[in-house]
């Protein structure tokens, strides 16, 4: 039997007065757009491809990697293909995760191991989810808090010696328990000899309130998304340890995320959606100018609510550590880079059950492929790039090396997932 959720091929051939009919509204109604619009793109918005719901909310949280979505909206990309994207700003990843599964959001910017953590059951409700495309890879950071450097931890290696005296029990604040910046959190904690669930203890703090809580010393460290550690620096509170781009170069972080359920009802609003945020994350990355736009309108109070100067600097690659150094990063924060970013790779969500599983958020490996194959929706991203005529990679995975040196490519995920020695 046919999964009718997957299924997205062409329907059967139609008698000819209903494909003369079809064929009749979509010039109708198309006329207009059609002027106006590259013929690949206008395709999908008129006719039977039209989407089914022309408004369509999509939940983010305050953070530099909303931008796609946001200007998707801004600049009129979604109008290109027949929908009317309208950013919902939400206070914390549970509330998005709890929006999405009601209902009350069509998608959302969202943490990529949050989906997989509700597709999984854990950390929430069990919900059949969908990753419709990658919105950016890179652009996270640990900041440590500057009473840290006084005692001499500024890094990995300094932190571990300062955690092995065992003077406190110092504590980390991540966003969310099966989230991206959790992973990355543990996982660079244990590349450095510290068990993240023995040595120290790990709190969940929206990425909004990070630089308050650390103000008022309720954590020593955080993993969160621009540009609150750039904030952080500004303000004086704490400073850069490390980049996610330095633990793994170009990482998958947020996706655009929704349910199973809305995207097998709604697969037209679905593609076009995501042909619309493709699009906004390659205009973004096409030049200095389009993100220095972009910072200064995420910058409104109605979306990241904090300085144009705080968000630009970390999307151009300028980089200060708030301890002296400066770099230019050619590795920051990427919405597009030819398409390589948006594409769902299938290793990418397997990467993160294998961390799941290592913490013990799992407790049995789980069919890694097949839960990727459910919930990435490459059919989707495929159509989408197709109408925004952006190139497809090569292939489903990839391969990446990570800080500890240790390469991923989905090939044996419970193999490597049981490969650590710092483990649950």
């Amino acid at each position: 039997m046919k999964n009718e959720a997957q299924d997205l091929s062409p329907a059967p051939a139609a008698p000819a007065a209903v494909s003369s009919r079809r064929d009749f509204l979509r010039l109708a109604t198309g006329a207009a757009i059609m002027s106006a619009l590259p013929i690949s793109s206008s395709a999908w918005a008129a006719g039977s491809d039209k989407p089914e719901k022309e408004e369509v909310k999509i939940g983010f949280i305050p953070l530099t990697d909303c931008a796609s979505v946001v200007m998707a909206s801004v600049m009129g990309f979604d109008k290109k293909y027949g929908v009317k994207i309208v950013p919902t700003k939400e206070a914390s990843w549970a509330g998005v995760r709890d929006k999405l599964v009601n209902g009350e959001l069509d998608a959302a910017h969202v943490l990529y191991g949050l989906i997989y953590g509700v597709q999984l059951g854990i950390g929430g409700p069990k919900k059949d989810m969908n990753v419709l495309m990658s919105l950016n890879n890179n652009g996270q950071a640990i900041t440590l808090a500057n009473q840290l450097k006084d005692k001499g931890a500024i890094d990995g290696a300094s932190l571990a010696k300062l955690v092995a005296k065992k003077e406190k029990e110092y504590t980390f604040a991540q966003t969310f328990p099966t989230g991206t910046h959790a992973m990355w959190l543990y996982y660079w904690l244990a590349a450095h000899g510290i068990n993240p669930f023995k040595d120290v203890k790990t709190i969940v703090v929206p990425p909004p309130q990070m630089v308050a809580n650390m103000r008022v010393g309720n954590m020593d460290g955080f993993c969160v998304g621009e540009p609150w550690n750039n904030r952080a620096i500004i303000d004086n509170i704490g400073f850069t340890a490390t980049t996610t781009q330095d633990i793994w170069v170009d990482h998958p972080e947020k996706v655009l995320g929704t349910t199973a359920e809305w995207v097998a009802k709604h697969p037209n609003t679905a593609r076009a959606v995501t042909a619309a945020i493709i699009e906004a994350g390659q205009w973004i990355d096409a030049s200095l100018a389009n993100k220095q736009k972009t910072a200064d309108t995420i910058a409104a109070k109605a979306y990241v609510n904090t300085d144009s100067d705080v968000i630009v600097a970390r999307m151009l690659g300028r980089y200060s550590n708030g301890l002296g150094k400066t770099w230019d990063d050619k590795n920051a924060m990427k919405f597009h880079n030819d398409g390589l970013v948006n594409f769902p790779y299938l290793s990418d969500g397997m990467w993160f059950m294998t961390q799941h599983k290592r913490w013990g958020l799992l407790k049995d490996h789980p069919d890694y492929l097949g839960v990727a194959k459910k919930v990435n929706r490459i059919d989707i991203y495929k159509q989408a790039a197709t109408a925004a005529k952006v190139p497809l990679p090569k292939g489903e995975m990839r391969e990446s090396k990570l800080v500890d040196g240790v390469v991923w490519n989905g090939k044996d995920p419970a193999k490597y997932a049981d490969g650590f020695k710092i483990k649950a």
